[in-house]
């Protein structure tokens, strides 16, 4: 390409040559520099939360500071209404986004972080119908890659935006492109990074299955996109695996022994496989024989080991994968009642050798539990929590109940101590004059940014100030 042809906008200005009495303005190709993203807001201390479950992937928080909380629960900074969702956002460089459903389309809302006042809102329309009658919106976290925000919606919709002006960058409608037939809920893991990948649970299946009803699971085949990499500047397909089909645990990458390893989780297992060339290593086939399980608790990976966990029958397995090989330390016995962990869609939380996790399919019979990551032994259990998600700071869990109850908990493998308990309220105009701030159903975990924590019910965002700074 010749380079004086090039248009300025795609040209950088090398300096200028003396040639005798000539001057010689040299151009040369460049590529044009990525917004430089900038951070609002005054909370330096802290990280950000731009991914699913933390930066880690593992509900833990590296932030320290907590202390008990008063009577009325933590300072609530700022809240606002949702619609339709399940999912709780991101926070990145001071901007907080959030993707929810209302009114025939998918909303990305892009807010400052410590205020909670709109920058800018991205919308679709999705035409999303759950075929057990939950809500239409968004089960899925958005993932924030530099300046890019990464969306992927309950009807397979997937998109990458600028995460600065809220443009669309590319889309790919993946339900389509790979023949996927309607999960029960719809999708719902959030996609990982990886170097220049986006790493995506998909599931598709061969045409002759696409009239299989939504739901029918047990008569749908797989085609080989259990799993899809796409190059995340441009949204090309570059490696894709495994006939198995979707589930919701989010997938996880760690580096260990001197490469990296991926796990995915998905409906009948599950899959280890190299995450920068999409080779399979192996897989662990883990379900229940009922036609509606799902797995939906992401793998939690210490070491050279791997914890998964499931609420309809076979319950937990720790596996070994440094081999290559997925073999079991030990796992629950499918033929006995009693199982070590039976995580629903909560991820439990590991601290130093030790898991804490809600246990149980249903609000009755879940128990916040503590097991022993080595052998599976219960520490102690309790029950009537309801079923609840956590996150882990500073020594101390908080324990968010679907009911809307937040708890402050020591990490303590010993016994179930509480520090504070507190329901949120709302002013509301009504009689009575307050009502629930975090309605049923409050799924999402926890989340913490720069101190800030953010939670959510059924139709409210809160965030609280977990972590004072000093201004």
């Amino acid at each position: 390409m010749n380079p004086y042809l090039l248009p300025i906008s795609w040209t950088r200005l090398h300096p200028v040559i003396w040639m005798g009495c000539f001057l010689v303005l040299v151009l040369t190709p460049t590529v044009n520099a990525e917004p430089t993203v900038k951070r609002l807001g005054k909370r330096q201390q802290g990280s950000d939360w731009p991914i699913f479950l933390g930066p880690t992937a593992d509900s833990r928080s590296i932030e320290t500071g907590i202390t008990a909380w008063p009577a009325s629960g933590p300072r609530l900074v700022w809240s606002r209404p949702l619609t339709e969702s399940y999912g709780i956002g991101s926070v990145s460089q001071g901007r907080y986004y959030q993707f929810d459903y209302a009114n025939g389309r998918a909303l990305l809302d892009c807010l400052e972080s410590e205020t909670g006042e709109p920058i800018w809102q991205f919308s679709y329309p999705s035409k999303y119908t759950d075929t057990y009658g939950y809500n239409r919106g968004p089960r899925c976290s958005p993932v924030i890659d530099d300046n890019r925000v990464y969306i992927y919606g309950a009807e397979g919709m997937l998109h990458c935006l600028d995460a600065v002006r809220g443009t669309e960058i590319w889309k790919v409608d993946v339900n389509r492109k790979f023949g996927v037939v309607q999960n029960f809920f719809g999708v719902g893991s959030s996609p990982v990074i990886h170097q220049d990948l986006l790493i995506v649970m998909v599931g598709g299946s061969p045409a002759e299955d696409q009239t299989i009803p939504p739901g029918q699971l047990d008569r749908v085949s797989g085609n080989g996109t259990g799993i899809v990499a796409f190059e995340k500047l441009t949204g090309k397909v570059r490696y894709q695996l495994s006939d198995d089909l979707a589930s919701y645990a989010g997938p996880r990458i760690v580096k260990h022994g001197g490469r990296d390893w991926g796990f995915m989780f998905l409906r009948a297992g599950l899959t280890l496989f190299n995450p920068t060339t999409g080779k399979q290593d192996d897989e662990f086939p883990w379900r229940a024989r009922l036609l509606e399980s799902v797995n939906a608790s992401t793998p939690i990976i210490v070491d050279d080991m791997v914890f998964i966990s499931e609420t309809y029958g076979p319950g937990s397995a720790l596996l070994r994968f440094g081999n290559g090989k997925l073999e079991p330390v030990w796992q629950d016995n499918p033929r006995q009642r009693q199982k070590s962990m039976q995580a629903h869609w909560n991820t439990p939380v590991y601290h130093d050798g030790f898991l804490y996790g809600s246990s149980g399919r249903h609000s009755y019979n879940a128990e916040l539990r503590c097991i022993e990551l080595k052998t599976g032994k219960v520490r102690w259990s309790q029950p009537r929590l309801t079923r609840c998600s956590l996150l882990y700071v500073d020594e101390h869990l908080v324990c968010l109940g679907e009911d809307g109850t937040l708890r402050l908990l020591k990490a303590n493998p010993e016994k179930y101590e509480v520090v504070s308990t507190v329901t949120p309220t709302l002013k509301s105009a009504n009689p009575v004059g307050e009502r629930p701030l975090l309605k049923y159903p409050a799924w999402a975990a926890p989340i913490l940014s720069h101190g800030l924590m953010y939670v959510r019910g059924a139709d409210y965002l809160a965030c609280y100030d977990l972590i004072p700074v000093e201004q």
